[in-house]
């Protein structure tokens, strides 16, 4: 149990001592947040069951005795295990909506929840898309949350961790969509089912073994099977480009995350005419193809597959 300071009453208090216990501790933040006081916010009103939108004169309000207990005691977890804030509260947001997070997956951050708030336009007709996959889908999120904005889609979640899987399908019960939301274990397409889809997104491992060893303790504490995408980062992402076509409607689209990969990914496959989303909110290294882009460039994206 970690020491309470005498002093702190409300809120905003323990806010304020969170924050500077973790810059003086040197803390590094990117799981939902990028300064101490959001992250101390998060935390204390996590553990108190409060949305983060609180009304700014509820900061004010005074904590009970057991309540300044267990906000101490996460502050310091915080501090002390290096644990991504999303992983001590058990929840995070994504695309508006909150996402059960445990260990077993990583804190969702994607800027692709823009594209999925926006229903994947301009990219693609709304009116056309039917059918998603989220491929390595992890927590779910991407597909969960394409579920609640698109009511009218059906989608597919896909991902080898069984443990991910689970909490996944803890999200879609959670947002009430298991009646279009189907769940499968699969090592990329290898046992997705044989449907077309009018979208595949996909954030898959990208980060290569250097990049990865150099990590803040913050990402090291995330499941290494979601972020380490073999030696430069790339190994799942040209499978995922040699096997897409053939899972694609005539006028699909493929998204996929490949973060500071990129211009790896630009160099090995310098034929391929990627687009590069911008993102009102901020990310990079998003990239879009069409079913008629791959299939044109399939020759070239089998072979550098293959050659892995």
């Amino acid at each position: 149990m970690a020491e309470q300071p005498d002093g702190l009453i409300t809120i905003q208090d323990f806010v304020r001592w969170g924050a500077s216990r973790f810059n003086a501790a040197g803390l590094y933040f990117g799981h939902g947040t990028d300064n101490a006081v959001d992250e101390a916010a998060h935390l204390v009103l996590g553990t108190l069951s409060l949305d983060p939108g609180l009304p700014a004169g509820f900061r004010d309000c005074r904590l009970t005795p057991s309540e300044r207990v267990q906000v101490c005691d996460i502050l310091e977890r915080r501090v002390v295990e290096r644990l991504p804030a999303a992983y001590l509260t058990g929840r995070t947001w994504f695309a508006g909506l909150e996402m059960i997070v445990t260990p077993d997956v990583l804190v969702p951050r994607s800027p692709i929840a823009e594209l999925v708030e926006a229903g994947f336009e301009p990219w693609i007709d709304g009116e056309i898309v039917g059918r998603v996959l989220d491929l390595c889908c992890g927590s779910g999120c991407i597909g969960v949350a394409a579920a609640v904005h698109l009511p009218d889609v059906d989608v597919d979640l896909v991902d080898i961790s069984t443990e991910a899987l689970d909490v996944a399908r803890r999200n879609v019960a959670r947002h009430g969509v298991e009646d279009r939301v189907r769940v499968f274990a699969s090592d990329l397409f290898a046992s997705v089912p044989t449907d077309r889809y009018d979208v595949i997104v996909s954030n898959p491992p990208y980060v290569s073994r250097s990049e990865l060893d150099a990590l803040p303790l913050e990402y090291r504490n995330e499941p290494e099977l979601g972020l380490l995408g073999g030696e430069d980062g790339l190994d799942l992402v040209v499978r995922i480009l040699a096997d897409a076509a053939s899972h694609l409607t005539d006028e699909g689209i493929l998204i996929v995350e490949v973060g500071t990969a990129a211009p790896e990914l630009e160099r090995r496959l310098p034929g391929v005419p990627f687009t590069w989303i911008e993102f009102e909110r901020g990310g990079e290294g998003v990239f879009l193809l069409t079913r008629e882009q791959l299939d044109r460039h399939q020759l070239e994206l089998l072979e550098e597959a293959t050659t892995r």
